[in-house]
Protein backbone atom coordinates (compact mmCIF):
# COMPACT_ATOMS: atom_id res chain seq x y z
CA UNK A 1 0.00 0.00 0.00
CA UNK A 2 1.30 3.24 -0.95
CA UNK A 3 0.25 7.04 -0.28
CA UNK A 4 2.24 9.90 -0.75
CA UNK A 5 1.23 14.03 0.64
CA UNK A 6 2.79 17.28 -0.56
CA UNK A 7 2.64 20.57 -0.59
CA UNK A 8 4.14 23.16 -1.59
CA UNK A 9 6.19 26.74 0.00
CA UNK A 10 7.96 29.68 -0.43
CA UNK A 11 11.70 30.38 1.44
CA UNK A 12 9.60 32.56 4.29
CA UNK A 13 7.25 29.48 4.93
CA UNK A 14 8.98 26.29 3.27
CA UNK A 15 7.30 23.15 2.61
CA UNK A 16 9.46 21.26 4.53
CA UNK A 17 7.49 22.49 7.42
CA UNK A 18 5.23 19.34 6.51
CA UNK A 19 8.10 17.36 8.43
CA UNK A 20 7.28 18.99 11.51
CA UNK A 21 3.03 18.87 11.13
CA UNK A 22 4.11 15.12 10.59
CA UNK A 23 6.69 14.08 13.27
CA UNK A 24 8.70 12.75 11.04
CA UNK A 25 11.98 14.60 9.03
CA UNK A 26 12.54 14.53 5.88
CA UNK A 27 16.18 13.60 5.88
CA UNK A 28 15.36 10.51 7.44
CA UNK A 29 13.43 7.17 6.11
CA UNK A 30 11.95 5.96 8.93
CA UNK A 31 10.54 2.67 9.66
CA UNK A 32 7.78 1.40 12.41
CA UNK A 33 6.13 -2.05 13.08
CA UNK A 34 2.49 -2.08 12.88
CA UNK A 35 0.05 -4.92 13.89
CA UNK A 36 -0.13 -5.89 10.58
CA UNK A 37 2.95 -5.35 8.63
CA UNK A 38 5.78 -3.18 8.31
CA UNK A 39 5.43 0.90 7.89
CA UNK A 40 7.81 2.97 6.19
CA UNK A 41 8.09 7.12 5.85
CA UNK A 42 10.36 8.14 3.72
CA UNK A 43 10.36 12.06 1.70
CA UNK A 44 11.17 11.67 -2.07
CA UNK A 45 11.72 15.35 -2.29
CA UNK A 46 12.06 17.71 0.05
CA UNK A 47 12.90 21.78 -0.67
CA UNK A 48 11.39 25.33 0.53
CA UNK A 49 9.35 24.96 -2.63
CA UNK A 50 7.93 21.69 -2.93
CA UNK A 51 7.90 18.53 -0.13
CA UNK A 52 6.45 15.10 -0.39
CA UNK A 53 5.90 12.33 2.64
CA UNK A 54 5.04 9.26 1.26
CA UNK A 55 4.02 6.43 3.41
CA UNK A 56 4.54 3.20 2.25
CA UNK A 57 3.03 -0.33 4.31
CA UNK A 58 4.09 -4.15 3.82
CA UNK A 59 1.45 -6.56 4.82
CA UNK A 60 2.36 -9.99 5.81
CA UNK A 61 -0.60 -11.79 4.57
CA UNK A 62 0.58 -15.14 6.34
CA UNK A 63 0.60 -13.16 9.65
CA UNK A 64 -2.82 -11.93 9.37
CA UNK A 65 -4.27 -14.98 8.46
CA UNK A 66 -2.19 -16.69 11.33
CA UNK A 67 -3.16 -13.93 13.99
CA UNK A 68 -7.33 -13.52 12.65
CA UNK A 69 -7.60 -17.82 13.08
CA UNK A 70 -9.17 -17.52 10.21
CA UNK A 71 -11.44 -15.25 11.11
CA UNK A 72 -13.09 -12.57 9.24
CA UNK A 73 -12.66 -10.87 6.21
CA UNK A 74 -11.36 -13.91 3.71
CA UNK A 75 -11.95 -16.37 6.33
CA UNK A 76 -14.54 -18.92 4.67
CA UNK A 77 -13.78 -22.47 4.31
CA UNK A 78 -13.98 -22.34 0.82
CA UNK A 79 -11.67 -19.34 0.73
CA UNK A 80 -8.53 -20.89 2.22
CA UNK A 81 -6.21 -19.42 -1.18
CA UNK A 82 -8.06 -16.23 -0.83
CA UNK A 83 -6.44 -15.57 2.72
CA UNK A 84 -3.04 -15.86 1.19
CA UNK A 85 -3.65 -14.22 -2.25
CA UNK A 86 -5.69 -11.31 -2.44
CA UNK A 87 -5.26 -7.15 -2.48
CA UNK A 88 -4.21 -6.25 0.98
CA UNK A 89 -0.70 -5.76 0.06
CA UNK A 90 -1.71 -3.20 -2.36
CA UNK A 91 -5.38 -1.80 -2.06
CA UNK A 92 -5.37 1.37 0.04
CA UNK A 93 -8.04 -0.26 3.15
CA UNK A 94 -8.57 -0.14 7.06
CA UNK A 95 -4.78 -1.99 7.23
CA UNK A 96 -3.83 1.61 5.54
CA UNK A 97 -6.40 3.48 7.93
CA UNK A 98 -4.84 1.57 10.95
CA UNK A 99 -0.76 2.35 9.94
CA UNK A 100 -2.14 6.11 9.31
CA UNK A 101 -3.08 6.49 12.90
CA UNK A 102 0.10 4.28 13.98
CA UNK A 103 2.33 6.28 12.37
CA UNK A 104 1.05 9.71 12.45
CA UNK A 105 -0.73 9.79 15.70
CA UNK A 106 0.29 13.30 16.48
CA UNK A 107 -0.42 14.73 13.14
CA UNK A 108 -3.91 13.05 13.94
CA UNK A 109 -4.58 14.82 16.73
CA UNK A 110 -3.48 18.47 15.43
CA UNK A 111 -0.30 18.86 17.65
CA UNK A 112 2.60 20.71 16.78
CA UNK A 113 4.77 22.35 19.25
CA UNK A 114 6.95 23.45 17.10
CA UNK A 115 4.87 24.68 14.44
CA UNK A 116 1.45 25.45 16.35
CA UNK A 117 0.63 27.95 13.70
CA UNK A 118 1.11 25.83 10.61
CA UNK A 119 -0.96 22.75 11.62
CA UNK A 120 -3.86 25.29 12.70
CA UNK A 121 -4.13 26.50 8.80
CA UNK A 122 -5.02 25.30 5.69
CA UNK A 123 -1.96 24.10 3.74
CA UNK A 124 -1.88 23.26 -0.17
CA UNK A 125 -2.02 19.81 0.22
CA UNK A 126 -1.74 16.82 -2.57
CA UNK A 127 -2.64 13.45 -1.26
CA UNK A 128 -2.29 10.75 -4.04
CA UNK A 129 -3.32 6.53 -3.46
CA UNK A 130 -2.29 4.64 -6.51
CA UNK A 131 -4.70 1.68 -5.65
CA UNK A 132 -8.31 2.33 -3.81
CA UNK A 133 -11.10 -0.26 -3.35
CA UNK A 134 -14.03 1.82 -4.23
CA UNK A 135 -17.48 -0.28 -3.21
CA UNK A 136 -19.53 1.84 -5.51
CA UNK A 137 -17.44 3.25 -8.32
CA UNK A 138 -15.49 6.49 -8.76
CA UNK A 139 -19.17 8.18 -8.47
CA UNK A 140 -19.24 7.27 -4.97
CA UNK A 141 -15.01 8.43 -4.27
CA UNK A 142 -16.70 11.84 -5.41
CA UNK A 143 -19.52 11.85 -3.18
CA UNK A 144 -17.59 11.12 -0.19
CA UNK A 145 -14.57 13.75 -0.46
CA UNK A 146 -16.48 16.17 -2.94
CA UNK A 147 -18.21 17.99 -0.02
CA UNK A 148 -14.94 18.38 1.94
CA UNK A 149 -13.25 21.37 0.88
CA UNK A 150 -11.06 19.60 -1.86
CA UNK A 151 -10.59 21.50 -4.84
CA UNK A 152 -10.31 18.44 -7.16
CA UNK A 153 -11.15 15.10 -6.39
CA UNK A 154 -9.70 13.11 -9.52
CA UNK A 155 -10.69 9.47 -9.48
CA UNK A 156 -9.66 7.10 -12.45
CA UNK A 157 -10.76 3.73 -12.52
CA UNK A 158 -8.24 1.07 -12.86
CA UNK A 159 -8.59 -1.30 -15.91
CA UNK A 160 -8.65 -4.96 -15.39
CA UNK A 161 -6.18 -5.62 -18.15
CA UNK A 162 -4.67 -3.17 -20.78
CA UNK A 163 -4.73 -5.60 -22.78
CA UNK A 164 -8.34 -6.62 -22.72
CA UNK A 165 -9.77 -3.03 -22.51
CA UNK A 166 -13.05 -5.15 -23.22
CA UNK A 167 -13.16 -6.80 -19.66
CA UNK A 168 -13.94 -3.24 -18.20
CA UNK A 169 -12.86 -1.98 -15.04
CA UNK A 170 -11.80 -3.04 -11.51
CA UNK A 171 -13.31 -2.05 -8.85
CA UNK A 172 -10.48 0.11 -8.14
CA UNK A 173 -9.48 3.38 -8.68
CA UNK A 174 -6.50 5.58 -8.53
CA UNK A 175 -7.46 8.76 -6.48
CA UNK A 176 -5.55 12.51 -6.46
CA UNK A 177 -7.17 15.08 -3.99
CA UNK A 178 -6.42 18.75 -3.81
CA UNK A 179 -7.01 21.25 -2.28
CA UNK A 180 -6.03 23.98 0.92
CA UNK A 181 -7.03 21.90 4.24
CA UNK A 182 -5.48 21.48 7.48
CA UNK A 183 -3.60 18.50 7.50
CA UNK A 184 -5.46 17.10 10.17
CA UNK A 185 -8.03 17.45 8.69
CA UNK A 186 -7.11 15.31 5.56
CA UNK A 187 -5.51 12.87 7.28
CA UNK A 188 -9.05 12.27 9.63
CA UNK A 189 -11.00 11.88 6.33
CA UNK A 190 -8.92 9.71 4.95
CA UNK A 191 -8.93 7.38 8.38
CA UNK A 192 -12.96 7.44 8.05
CA UNK A 193 -13.13 6.93 4.46
CA UNK A 194 -10.47 4.24 3.42
CA UNK A 195 -12.38 1.45 5.01
CA UNK A 196 -15.92 2.93 3.83
CA UNK A 197 -14.60 2.74 0.44
CA UNK A 198 -13.58 -0.62 0.67
CA UNK A 199 -16.79 -1.32 2.63
CA UNK A 200 -14.55 -4.11 5.16
CA UNK A 201 -13.11 -4.10 7.95
CA UNK A 202 -9.77 -6.62 8.73
CA UNK A 203 -10.76 -6.37 12.21
CA UNK A 204 -13.69 -7.17 14.94
CA UNK A 205 -15.68 -3.71 14.86
CA UNK A 206 -15.76 -3.20 18.98
CA UNK A 207 -17.82 -0.62 20.51
CA UNK A 208 -14.88 2.14 20.77
CA UNK A 209 -15.21 2.47 17.45
CA UNK A 210 -18.18 4.57 17.71
CA UNK A 211 -15.54 6.67 19.63
CA UNK A 212 -13.00 6.39 17.07
CA UNK A 213 -15.31 7.76 14.14
CA UNK A 214 -16.53 10.47 16.25
CA UNK A 215 -13.22 12.27 16.92
CA UNK A 216 -12.05 11.66 13.44
CA UNK A 217 -15.16 12.96 11.87
CA UNK A 218 -15.14 15.97 14.33
CA UNK A 219 -16.27 19.37 12.01
CA UNK A 220 -16.84 17.63 9.15
CA UNK A 221 -19.14 14.28 9.22
CA UNK A 222 -21.89 15.28 11.47
CA UNK A 223 -23.09 17.44 7.91
CA UNK A 224 -22.00 15.58 5.35
CA UNK A 225 -24.52 14.55 2.95
CA UNK A 226 -23.67 10.51 3.11
CA UNK A 227 -23.09 10.71 6.57
CA UNK A 228 -25.48 7.47 6.77
CA UNK A 229 -23.49 5.86 4.48
CA UNK A 230 -20.42 6.45 5.96
CA UNK A 231 -21.60 5.61 9.62
CA UNK A 232 -23.17 1.95 8.21
CA UNK A 233 -19.90 0.65 6.76
CA UNK A 234 -17.56 2.19 8.84
CA UNK A 235 -18.90 0.52 11.78
CA UNK A 236 -19.26 -2.29 9.50
CA UNK A 237 -23.49 -2.46 9.48
CA UNK A 238 -23.69 -3.23 13.02
CA UNK A 239 -26.96 -1.71 13.73
CA UNK A 240 -26.52 -1.32 17.51
CA UNK A 241 -23.29 0.65 17.43
CA UNK A 242 -24.76 2.54 13.73
CA UNK A 243 -27.83 4.08 15.76
CA UNK A 244 -25.66 5.42 18.55
CA UNK A 245 -23.23 6.75 16.43
CA UNK A 246 -26.12 8.20 14.16
CA UNK A 247 -27.78 9.98 17.40
CA UNK A 248 -24.86 11.50 18.21
CA UNK A 249 -23.87 13.43 15.12
CA UNK A 250 -27.62 14.26 15.16
CA UNK A 251 -26.61 16.17 18.01
CA UNK A 252 -23.52 17.67 16.83
CA UNK A 253 -25.82 18.71 13.63
CA UNK A 254 -28.03 20.67 15.45
CA UNK A 255 -25.71 22.26 17.95
CA UNK A 256 -23.13 23.43 14.97
CA UNK A 257 -26.97 24.57 13.22
CA UNK A 258 -27.78 26.53 16.43
CA UNK A 259 -23.95 27.77 17.20
CA UNK A 260 -24.57 25.79 21.01
CA UNK A 261 -22.53 23.52 22.34
CA UNK A 262 -23.68 19.51 22.57
CA UNK A 263 -24.32 19.83 26.03
CA UNK A 264 -26.74 22.55 26.06
CA UNK A 265 -28.54 20.74 23.65
CA UNK A 266 -28.32 17.19 25.24
CA UNK A 267 -29.51 18.31 28.37
CA UNK A 268 -33.18 16.92 29.06
CA UNK A 269 -31.88 14.64 31.79
CA UNK A 270 -30.72 16.22 34.64
CA UNK A 271 -27.59 15.85 36.81
CA UNK A 272 -27.61 14.99 40.30
CA UNK A 273 -28.63 17.99 41.85
CA UNK A 274 -25.76 19.19 44.20
CA UNK A 275 -26.41 18.57 48.22
CA UNK A 276 -26.84 22.89 48.35
CA UNK A 277 -30.06 24.49 49.50
CA UNK A 278 -29.92 26.95 47.24
CA UNK A 279 -30.57 24.61 43.79
CA UNK A 280 -33.63 25.82 42.67
CA UNK A 281 -34.79 23.27 40.56
CA UNK A 282 -34.70 20.14 43.65
CA UNK A 283 -36.46 23.40 45.92
CA UNK A 284 -39.62 23.73 43.08
CA UNK A 285 -40.19 19.94 42.50
CA UNK A 286 -39.68 18.93 46.40
CA UNK A 287 -42.74 22.33 46.85
CA UNK A 288 -44.45 20.46 43.66
CA UNK A 289 -44.72 17.29 46.05
CA UNK A 290 -45.71 18.50 49.38
CA UNK A 291 -49.19 19.87 48.01
CA UNK A 292 -52.08 18.43 50.16
CA UNK A 293 -53.30 17.42 46.90
CA UNK A 294 -51.98 14.86 44.08
CA UNK A 295 -48.19 15.89 42.58
CA UNK A 296 -48.63 18.94 40.23
CA UNK A 297 -46.43 16.30 37.81
CA UNK A 298 -49.47 13.86 38.23
CA UNK A 299 -52.23 16.30 37.88
CA UNK A 300 -50.56 17.60 34.39
CA UNK A 301 -50.62 14.85 33.14
CA UNK A 302 -54.43 13.60 33.63
CA UNK A 303 -55.06 16.94 32.27
CA UNK A 304 -53.02 16.31 29.19
CA UNK A 305 -54.67 12.77 28.87
CA UNK A 306 -58.20 14.49 29.54
CA UNK A 307 -57.98 16.94 26.47
CA UNK A 308 -56.59 14.10 24.25
CA UNK A 309 -59.45 11.55 25.32
CA UNK A 310 -62.29 14.68 24.70
CA UNK A 311 -60.54 15.72 21.38
CA UNK A 312 -60.79 11.66 19.98
CA UNK A 313 -57.25 11.73 19.35
CA UNK A 314 -55.65 7.67 18.63
CA UNK A 315 -52.51 8.84 17.59
CA UNK A 316 -50.22 11.17 19.59
CA UNK A 317 -46.83 13.13 19.27
CA UNK A 318 -45.30 14.06 22.81
CA UNK A 319 -42.63 16.64 21.13
CA UNK A 320 -40.03 16.98 23.80
CA UNK A 321 -40.81 13.87 25.88
CA UNK A 322 -37.84 13.85 27.96
CA UNK A 323 -37.70 10.65 30.05
CA UNK A 324 -40.94 9.31 29.18
CA UNK A 325 -43.51 9.68 32.14
CA UNK A 326 -46.52 11.25 29.28
CA UNK A 327 -45.57 8.45 27.05
CA UNK A 328 -45.72 5.69 29.33
CA UNK A 329 -48.80 7.14 30.81
CA UNK A 330 -50.10 7.15 26.68
CA UNK A 331 -49.71 3.66 26.89
CA UNK A 332 -51.66 2.65 29.85
CA UNK A 333 -54.86 3.48 27.50
CA UNK A 334 -56.16 1.80 24.82
CA UNK A 335 -57.13 4.53 23.21
CA UNK A 336 -53.99 5.61 21.93
CA UNK A 337 -53.12 3.35 19.19
CA UNK A 338 -50.16 4.91 18.79
CA UNK A 339 -47.85 7.30 20.58
CA UNK A 340 -44.51 8.58 19.88
CA UNK A 341 -41.71 10.58 21.68
CA UNK A 342 -39.73 12.78 19.94
CA UNK A 343 -36.78 14.21 21.80
CA UNK A 344 -33.26 16.15 20.58
CA UNK A 345 -31.76 14.48 23.76
CA UNK A 346 -30.03 10.80 23.45
CA UNK A 347 -29.46 10.47 26.80
CA UNK A 348 -33.17 11.30 27.79
CA UNK A 349 -34.74 8.91 24.85
CA UNK A 350 -32.23 6.18 26.68
CA UNK A 351 -33.70 6.47 29.80
CA UNK A 352 -37.48 6.83 28.40
CA UNK A 353 -36.66 3.41 26.90
CA UNK A 354 -35.22 2.01 29.69
CA UNK A 355 -38.60 3.01 31.80
CA UNK A 356 -40.86 1.42 28.80
CA UNK A 357 -39.05 -2.00 29.29
CA UNK A 358 -39.10 -1.12 24.72
CA UNK A 359 -36.69 -4.36 24.51
CA UNK A 360 -39.27 -6.67 26.82
CA UNK A 361 -42.50 -5.02 25.42
CA UNK A 362 -45.06 -7.82 23.29
CA UNK A 363 -45.19 -7.26 19.60
CA UNK A 364 -48.27 -5.58 19.74
CA UNK A 365 -47.21 -3.06 22.26
CA UNK A 366 -44.19 -2.42 20.50
CA UNK A 367 -46.43 -1.28 17.68
CA UNK A 368 -47.92 1.50 19.58
CA UNK A 369 -44.83 3.12 20.30
CA UNK A 370 -42.20 4.59 18.88
CA UNK A 371 -38.88 6.85 20.69
CA UNK A 372 -37.23 8.93 17.82
CA UNK A 373 -34.19 11.51 18.20
CA UNK A 374 -35.50 15.61 16.39
CA UNK A 375 -35.38 19.30 17.31
CA UNK A 376 -38.41 20.81 17.43
CA UNK A 377 -37.30 23.64 15.65
CA UNK A 378 -36.91 22.44 12.62
CA UNK A 379 -39.46 20.89 10.34
CA UNK A 380 -39.68 17.08 10.11
CA UNK A 381 -42.37 14.92 7.66
CA UNK A 382 -41.77 12.03 10.44
CA UNK A 383 -44.17 14.37 12.20
CA UNK A 384 -46.93 14.51 9.72
CA UNK A 385 -50.34 12.67 10.06
CA UNK A 386 -51.07 12.79 13.92
CA UNK A 387 -54.28 13.56 15.33
CA UNK A 388 -52.93 14.97 18.12
CA UNK A 389 -49.40 16.71 19.35
CA UNK A 390 -48.12 17.61 23.43
CA UNK A 391 -45.58 20.49 24.03
CA UNK A 392 -45.84 19.78 28.09
CA UNK A 393 -42.99 21.52 29.57
CA UNK A 394 -41.37 22.18 26.77
CA UNK A 395 -41.43 26.00 25.23
CA UNK A 396 -40.01 27.62 28.41
CA UNK A 397 -36.87 25.86 27.42
CA UNK A 398 -36.71 27.28 24.38
CA UNK A 399 -34.70 31.15 23.83
CA UNK A 400 -37.73 33.40 23.03
CA UNK A 401 -36.09 34.16 19.42
CA UNK A 402 -36.52 30.42 18.41
CA UNK A 403 -40.61 30.23 19.04
CA UNK A 404 -41.31 30.91 15.67
CA UNK A 405 -38.94 27.86 14.52
CA UNK A 406 -40.98 25.89 16.78
CA UNK A 407 -44.50 26.85 15.59
CA UNK A 408 -43.67 26.80 12.24
CA UNK A 409 -42.14 23.30 12.36
CA UNK A 410 -45.39 22.06 14.91
CA UNK A 411 -48.50 24.26 13.73
CA UNK A 412 -47.35 25.29 10.43
CA UNK A 413 -45.84 21.83 8.95
CA UNK A 414 -46.69 19.43 11.10
CA UNK A 415 -50.15 20.33 11.62
CA UNK A 416 -51.68 17.94 13.98
CA UNK A 417 -56.03 18.49 14.62
CA UNK A 418 -55.34 19.22 18.49
CA UNK A 419 -52.27 20.48 19.93
CA UNK A 420 -51.98 20.35 23.78
CA UNK A 421 -49.52 23.23 25.61
CA UNK A 422 -48.70 23.56 29.41
CA UNK A 423 -46.06 26.15 30.65
CA UNK A 424 -45.82 27.07 33.82
CA UNK A 425 -47.59 30.50 35.07
CA UNK A 426 -45.56 32.80 36.79
CA UNK A 427 -47.34 34.84 38.81
CA UNK A 428 -47.87 31.46 40.97
CA UNK A 429 -44.14 31.30 42.14
CA UNK A 430 -44.75 33.32 44.98
CA UNK A 431 -46.64 30.45 46.46
CA UNK A 432 -43.88 28.37 47.06
CA UNK A 433 -41.71 29.95 49.88
CA UNK A 434 -38.53 27.42 48.91
CA UNK A 435 -38.29 29.17 45.58
CA UNK A 436 -36.42 32.47 45.75
CA UNK A 437 -38.02 35.75 44.51
CA UNK A 438 -36.74 36.37 40.80
CA UNK A 439 -35.78 32.66 40.68
CA UNK A 440 -37.51 30.47 37.64
CA UNK A 441 -38.97 26.83 38.49
CA UNK A 442 -35.91 24.78 36.43
CA UNK A 443 -32.07 26.57 36.12
CA UNK A 444 -32.48 25.75 32.50
CA UNK A 445 -35.71 27.96 32.07
CA UNK A 446 -35.16 30.57 29.50
CA UNK A 447 -38.31 32.49 30.55
CA UNK A 448 -41.72 31.98 32.31
CA UNK A 449 -44.57 33.72 31.41
CA UNK A 450 -47.58 35.32 32.85
CA UNK A 451 -51.18 34.45 32.12
CA UNK A 452 -51.28 37.10 30.02
CA UNK A 453 -48.15 36.95 28.18
CA UNK A 454 -49.39 33.12 27.52
CA UNK A 455 -52.41 34.12 26.23
CA UNK A 456 -51.21 36.34 23.36
CA UNK A 457 -48.49 34.06 21.94
CA UNK A 458 -51.31 31.31 22.06
CA UNK A 459 -54.24 33.64 21.00
CA UNK A 460 -51.26 34.99 18.02
CA UNK A 461 -50.10 31.48 16.92
CA UNK A 462 -54.30 30.01 16.76
CA UNK A 463 -54.66 32.97 14.24
CA UNK A 464 -52.07 32.48 12.02
CA UNK A 465 -52.18 28.66 11.54
CA UNK A 466 -55.97 27.90 11.55
CA UNK A 467 -56.89 26.65 14.84
CA UNK A 468 -59.06 27.78 17.80
CA UNK A 469 -57.43 27.88 21.82
CA UNK A 470 -59.06 27.31 25.03
CA UNK A 471 -56.81 27.68 28.49
CA UNK A 472 -57.30 25.47 30.95
CA UNK A 473 -56.30 25.68 34.79
CA UNK A 474 -53.62 22.82 35.85
CA UNK A 475 -53.53 22.54 39.90
CA UNK A 476 -55.25 24.28 41.99
CA UNK A 477 -56.46 27.79 40.92
CA UNK A 478 -55.76 30.66 43.59
CA UNK A 479 -57.90 33.33 42.94
CA UNK A 480 -54.93 35.92 42.78
CA UNK A 481 -52.23 34.45 40.80
CA UNK A 482 -54.21 31.49 39.27
CA UNK A 483 -53.25 27.86 38.96
CA UNK A 484 -49.37 26.70 39.06
CA UNK A 485 -48.95 25.42 35.34
CA UNK A 486 -51.40 26.90 32.12
CA UNK A 487 -52.30 24.66 29.61
CA UNK A 488 -53.71 26.11 26.33
CA UNK A 489 -55.46 23.43 23.72
CA UNK A 490 -55.66 24.32 20.04
CA UNK A 491 -58.13 22.67 18.18
CA UNK A 492 -57.76 22.91 13.99
CA UNK A 493 -60.92 24.87 12.90
CA UNK A 494 -63.70 22.68 11.14
CA UNK A 495 -62.44 23.42 7.50
CA UNK A 496 -59.16 22.14 8.51
CA UNK A 497 -60.01 19.54 9.73
CA UNK A 498 -62.18 18.06 7.24
CA UNK A 499 -58.73 18.41 5.03
CA UNK A 500 -56.67 17.04 7.16
CA UNK A 501 -59.28 13.87 8.01
CA UNK A 502 -59.54 13.65 4.42
CA UNK A 503 -55.64 13.26 4.13
CA UNK A 504 -55.55 10.65 6.39
CA UNK A 505 -57.92 8.38 5.14
CA UNK A 506 -56.43 8.91 1.60
CA UNK A 507 -53.61 7.62 2.99
CA UNK A 508 -54.81 4.71 4.86
CA UNK A 509 -56.58 3.32 1.65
Amino acid sequence: MFLTISTTGTHERPATDLGFLLHKHPDKAQTFSTSHGTAHVLYPEASAERCTAALLLEIDPVALVRRGKGKGRGGAPDAALAQYVNDRPYAASSLLAVALSTVFKSALRGVCAARPERAAEPLPLRIEVPAVPARGGAELVRALFGPLGWTTVDVRPVVLDETFPAWGDSRYVQLVLEGELRLVDALRQLYVLLPVLDDAKHYWVAPDEVEKLLRAGEGWLAGHPERQLITNRYLNRRWSLTREATERLELVRLAEADDIGVEAIDNAVDDPAPDDDTDTAEKTEKAEKTEKTVPLADQRREAILTALRDAGAASVLDLGCGQGQLVQALLKDVRFSKVVGVDVSVRALTVAARRLKTERMSERQAERVALIQGSLTYTDKRLKGYDAAVLSEVIEHLDLPRLPALEYAVFGTARPATVVVTTPNVEYNVRWETLPAGHVRHRDHRFEWTRAEFRAWADAVAARHGYAVRYVPVGPDDPEVGPPTQMGVFTMAATDTNKHTKKKEAKAA
